[in-house]
């Protein structure tokens, strides 16, 4: 709990009219009372979306929503619950995403397979099965200033007269489990509006991921940098340093990965977890290497290693100093393969690259043997640790 509630911290915004933002030029808050801004937007179906397409509703829900975002992961599901209850009712529905993909640290995504980009936003609504348009703002990012999205997922209630009555959260919960939720207040509002009668809460702090504006694409640069010069290291290990590490007494969730530089598969899979391991950054995973090459090729291994990038994420160094690990790059110097079989996974088979995700506590989660592609492992990897945040 520890761990997520520092995740959270990071990424999560709870945002109120009285913190203050840094927020980007052109950038103004709707208040209730206030109209609905135009707008021309791109949907994932082909076509352009505005405003007076939405005429013929008594209600019209504005919904801010991204691919990424775990709390979005909670609620996408719950809004398309509220839109099944209200069949045949009065209530357009429209869903918009404002994040700039090159607005996004890799370590932002660790949550979801896709990005914010608008080709995975057609992959993230089908997956979903979005019922109503999804539109991209993440170009100019001019319609999310109008309406002064904070974070997303963020909701905006209009009534007949396209007069803005509720603004804020879908419900109060985070957590994927619908059972968490002890407030509706966008539900209320809908219901209130299509009753003819007043919203009984018109304002809530809306929280979620922060809006990624494009004023921060700098900030991701550096990020690169950063990872670019951050030191790669390799230590030696044994078949009863392996079997420690399998044990996972830790509340993370350990990607073990066997290769070697003259293993054709590995080389070819190795980027993606590199990859993969960015990407998990901000949350309780850490990718272990395990190389298989001789201990005389100790140079040629760590030279591979520092090509691809093969660092820890930042969260991770404090967890090693606290084990008193130097590294999660690992040369095996015994000559006895069986033993590292033994100690990693007697169902090994023996042929490399092998991978394996060892939960908290020392359960196997997931192995395979052979090469595996990136998407395919990422989706792995989520299935097993989930898309959203756990209480």
């Amino acid at each position: 709990m520890k761990s997520v509630s520092k995740v959270i911290v990071f990424c999560l915004a709870l945002i109120s009219s009285s913190i203050g933002a840094d927020f980007p030029p052109g950038f103004q808050r709707l208040s209730i009372g206030d109209k609905a801004p135009n707008f021309s937007l791109p949907g994932i179906d082909g076509r352009a979306w505005g405003l007076s397409d939405f005429k013929d509703s008594e209600v019209l829900l504005v919904y801010f929503t991204s691919n990424h975002c775990p709390v979005c992961h909670a609620q996408d599901p719950r809004l398309l619950t509220l839109l099944k209850e209200l069949t045949g009712k009065s209530l357009a529905v429209v869903a918009i995403n404002p994040n700039s993909g090159d607005g996004l640290r890799p370590d932002e995504l660790g949550y979801s397979k896709y990005d914010d980009s608008f080709e995975h936003m057609k992959l993230y609504a089908k997956d979903e099965g979005f019922p109503f348009p999804y539109l991209y703002d993440g170009e100019t990012q001019a319609v999310a200033k109008l309406f002064g999205c904070l974070a997303t997922p963020h909701v905006f209630v209009f009534d007949r007269s396209r007069t803005l009555r509720y603004q804020g959260w879908l419900d109060d919960s985070r957590f994927p489990d619908a059972t968490t939720v002890k407030r509706q207040d966008t539900k209320d509002a809908v219901l209130a509006l299509l009753d003819g009668k007043p919203v009984p809460v018109a304002e809530t702090k809306p929280f979620g991921c922060s809006t990624k504006w494009r004023e921060k694409i700098a900030d991701v640069g550096q990020d690169n940098e950063n990872w670019e010069r951050a030191e790669v290291t390799l230590d030696s290990i044994d078949a009863t340093g392996v079997a420690a590490l399998v044990k996972n007494k830790t509340n993370k969730y350990r990607l073990f990965n066997v290769w070697s530089t003259t293993c054709g598969p590995c080389i070819v899979e190795f980027p993606g977890l590199v990859r993969i391991s960015r990407r998990m950054g901000l949350r309780d995973f850490e990718l272990i290497t395990l190389s298989t090459d001789l201990p005389s090729d100790r140079e040629r291994v760590m030279s591979y290693l520092d090509k691809q990038r093969a660092s820890l994420p930042k969260k991770l160094k404090a967890t090693l100093e606290k084990e008193g690990r130097k590294s999660n790059n690992y040369l095996y110097t015994e000559a006895s393969m069986d033993s590292l079989i033994q100690a990693l996974d007697p169902e090994w088979t023996g042929p490399q690259p092998y991978t394996m995700l060892v939960a908290p506590g020392g359960k196997v989660a997931f192995r395979h043997t052979g090469e595996i592609g990136e998407e395919e492992l990422l989706d792995k990897i989520l299935e097993v640790m989930g898309r959203g945040y756990k209480p």
